[in-house]
């Protein structure tokens, strides 16, 4: 037998070239063999070479934002929504037929118009009419009223020296009655004629008028508001019984005051469930001191049936729910670490955190979506 080296090329997948050939000039069973040998020997290689140590690539790093914990304060809330009204309002209308006179504000010393503020008692439109006033005789009144209690004063020094009976004495008190009875109607009366506030309120309607134009009994005259204190009727779902109690704290909003949230407080509560509606109704008391809301504006009431003072708070959106299970991610030394969480008090952005997560953690609040446990991630600023 006869081996040959003939040199032919074997390249290999790591670039190396095997140069080996065997010949068997002799018997065909060898060269068969020599074959067999040769495969073995270029497989052997092969996987050899396969198995050598490679530079590999550095785990590509997720970009994350991340947010340090802290404890802050969470409140559960029951939403709802109603008109706020003010808590005092009245419609004046003229109670006799007279001459229109709008009166001046003595804060401005111009008419009165829309918007202003009027103290209780302050009058703001009187009504003339010179044979009306003449009827009333108001100062016929005063002298009468006079007479008679001189009169009085007399019968009774008399009575006390024995010059007159009891009964004149006495006569002469019901004349001093009947007398004060009469200026006191004729006062009433003429007060009909003047228009003033019953109440510190706001001016929301004035009709108007020509001056010294002649208006009819039960015309419009003013309409006030009193809205430093306002209300709201509500009607809560059946499933908020059990939560919604008087004296609860109320958070009132307005899309027109966003920047602006005012406080409220349960005032009243109905026990009793509608049976076609399935709510109850309650009332809210609305503190507007600043006139901020004005009456007639549709509000949202957030009504707050329980508190967290001291709670690790986060937003929602980042708790992955999966199989009744909460999760979130955390970044300690640059890989996300992820933590089951159990929660508790939640808002419309924000829940409690009552296990799972310690003050100081860094959270990771973007970029969690496609994280997985220990993967690399890079914090940005």
């Amino acid at each position: 037998m006869t081996l040959k080296m003939n040199n032919p090329l074997y390249r290999l997948g790591n670039g190396q070239v095997l140069n080996i050939k065997f010949t068997d000039t002799n018997n065909k069973y060898h060269r068969m063999n020599y074959r067999i040998i040769l495969l073995t020997v270029i497989v052997a290689l092969l996987t050899a070479c396969g198995n050598q140590p490679q530079s590999s690539q550095s785990e590509i790093e997720t970009p994350v934002s991340v947010q340090e914990l802290k404890k802050s304060s969470i409140s559960k809330l029951i939403n709802t929504t109603g008109t706020a009204l003010a808590t005092y309002s009245v419609d004046l209308n003229a109670e006799m037929s007279g001459f229109y006179n709008l009166q001046a504000n003595p804060s401005t010393g111009k008419p009165y118009k829309l918007g202003e503020v009027v103290k209780k008692g302050q009058l703001i439109i009187r009504l003339e009419d010179k044979e009306y006033e003449n009827g009333i005789a108001l100062e016929s009144r005063k002298l009468s009223l006079e007479i008679a209690e001189q009169e009085q004063s007399k019968q009774k020094a008399l009575y006390e020296k024995g010059g007159v009976t009891l009964s004149e004495m006495r006569n002469t008190e019901v004349r001093v009655t009947n007398a004060r009875y009469d200026l006191e109607n004729a006062i009433l009366n003429l007060e009909k004629m003047s228009v003033r506030a019953p109440f510190e309120g706001v001016i929301v309607s004035l009709p108007h008028y020509t001056p010294q134009s002649r208006v009819s009994q039960g015309s419009q005259m003013v309409g006030l508001m009193a809205y430093s204190r306002m209300y709201m009727d509500i009607n809560l779902p059946e499933s908020a019984i059990e939560y919604v109690q008087s004296n609860q704290p109320v958070y009132i909003t307005h899309y027109t005051l966003l920047q602006d949230t005012l406080s409220g407080v349960i005032s009243e509560l109905s026990p009793a469930i509608s049976t076609e509606t399935r709510t109850f109704r309650g009332k809210i008391l609305i503190d507007n001191k600043q006139l901020k809301l004005r009456p007639g504006m549709f509000v949202k009431a957030d009504i707050v049936v329980d508190k967290a003072d001291s709670a690790i708070v986060i937003p929602k959106e980042v708790v992955i729910s999966r199989r009744n299970r909460k999760y979130v991610y955390i970044v300690e030394r640059n890989t996300a670490i992820l933590r089951d969480i159990q929660t508790g008090l939640e808002d419309e952005d924000n829940i409690e955190v009552v296990q799972g997560l310690n003050e100081n953690d860094n959270l990771i609040i973007r970029g969690y979506e496609t994280l997985r446990e220990n993967s690399r991630v890079k914090v940005l600023k």
